[in-house]
């Protein structure tokens, strides 16, 4: 029971830190999307990078990873 508990907690505390409002922290979940190969879910993270906070270097980059994926869709 306390592993149960223990795996519910950590999945959880993951869950809440990578749902962060942190450019950096919506990023590096959007890159891991990217390597999931979940495309929609890499999307819309690198888009509200890109909404939140659009004038930084996060942003630009999340603009060319949002290129590359439509490409990838084509």
């Amino acid at each position: 029971m306390k592993k149960i508990f223990y795996l519910v907690l950590i999945s959880l505390q993951l869950t809440l830190t990578s749902c962060g409002d942190s450019p950096k922290q919506l990023f590096e979940t959007a890159e891991f999307e990217m390597i999931q190969t979940n495309y929609p879910h890499a999307t819309q993270l690198y888009q509200e990078v890109i909404e939140k906070h659009p004038n930084s270097e996060l942003a630009a980059k999340s603009r060319k990873r949002l290129e590359e994926i439509r490409a990838k869709q084509k």
